[in-house]
């Protein structure tokens, strides 16, 4: 599948049914260099996706003819898009509605009306993790092994596929391992200082890397600890 960047400006597919914002989005993210294209239902968003694929999705929760969840959820069963980074925008603001899109596949999400400058801040905060120059070498504890430069997982000989997200903090845990991290240290050291994201992210993405990890019948060595954290472990604690 193409690469979506262009001239090394990050690309952004807005998919926004609301002609006003996702005028006011490209006008806002273009002066901020992103090439942006634009999408206005949730079928002509993965048809686009699939002709060429954007660094980054900023995808409406309630879309025509497909809502933002079931793209999402289609994005994340196909495997050339898999990892790519969806940041959800909705109207909704109950705390179960975040934690549904999250669990769909989001790596983010922002409630509207939001803030141009947040927004902004948190496509970076999410680009950086998931574009910068990966590092040489392998991490590995208990039967998982990660290659830092192809970044491949894998455990007990067979390949893992994780998400952009999940792929940072199953890193962090393999850099610290039987560390116990608070959830705030977790934020701290997946998502960065520089980013407001709710703790409950943190657990959200916890169980997509158990899910993800962890084959029938093996060892989950994604501990949690009680009013502590989580820890990568083998041992009980």
């Amino acid at each position: 599948m193409p690469d979506g960047s262009i001239s090394g400006r990050p690309s952004v597919l807005v998919v926004e049914d609301e002609a006003a914002l996702a005028t006011l989005l490209r006008y806002n993210l273009e002066k901020q260099g992103f090439h942006v294209d634009e999408a206005g239902d949730g079928q002509e968003a993965l048809n686009r996706i699939a002709e060429t694929t954007p660094d980054l999705v900023l995808l409406d929760w309630m879309l025509p003819t497909l809502s933002g969840i079931e793209v999402c959820r289609q994005l994340r069963r196909r495997h050339e898009t898999r990892g790519l980074p969806v940041i959800m925008l909705t109207a909704r603001t109950e705390d179960q509605d975040a934690v549904r899109g999250l669990n769909t596949g989001a790596d983010d999400y922002i409630t509207k009306p939001f803030n141009m400058e947040a927004l902004i801040a948190r496509m970076r905060a999410l680009l950086r993790r998931t574009g910068a120059v990966p590092a040489k070498g392998s991490l590995e504890f208990h039967d998982i092994s990660m290659d830092l430069t192809t970044h491949r997982v894998q455990r007990g000989g067979r390949a893992v596929q994780l998400g952009p997200t999940e792929y940072r903090l199953l890193e962090f845990f393999l850099r610290h391992p039987r560390r116990v991290f608070t959830r705030e240290e977790l934020l701290d050291g997946v998502w960065g200082r520089d980013i407001h994201v709710e703790l409950r992210t943190v657990d959200v993405h916890i169980r997509r890397l158990r899910k993800s990890i962890n084959g029938e019948g093996e060892l989950d060595v994604v501990r949690t600890v009680r009013a502590a954290g989580y820890a990568l472990d083998t041992e009980a604690l």
